[in-house]
């Protein structure tokens, strides 16, 4: 346990404008989890490697959030196809960004539904 007693990350927030089209993007375009949603508040929460991620549209202003999300994945070119497959428009292609004595890190950006920029990213082992 760290000493200021933060264990990890136990969920993050997307702010998001469109309910219905940021949901069917985050459970059908990336096909994460679906946990439960509250649709009245317009809510909904997904399982994301044992990380909750909670979409919402933000109740007043100062609730909304910009946020910038770099999701781990096996096999970015792999995921990458699969994503461009169900529509994804990316960014740019797999590159590699960083290169250490054991690993080179490898990233695809897109956005996502409601215009949040996102990452895929992969280590690999040299």
């Amino acid at each position: 346990m760290q000493e200021n007693g933060i264990t990890g990350v136990g969920q993050i927030h997307i702010s998001i404008n469109d309910y219905d089209r940021a949901l069917h993007f985050y459970r059908d375009i990336l096909g994460l989890s679906l946990l439960f949603e509250v649709p009245q508040q317009k809510m909904a929460f997904f399982d994301c490697g044992g990380v909750r991620l909670y979409i919402g549209v933000p109740s007043s202003p100062e609730y909304a959030a910009n946020s910038f999300i770099y999701y781990r994945v096996n096999d970015i070119d792999q995921t990458h196809r699969s994503l461009i497959d169900r529509g994804v428009s990316f960014l740019n292609s797999p590159q590699c960004v960083h290169k250490d004595n054991a690993h080179t890190l490898w990233m695809a950006g897109f956005k996502d539904s409601e215009g949040n920029y996102v990452q895929l990213m992969e280590e690999k082992p040299i």
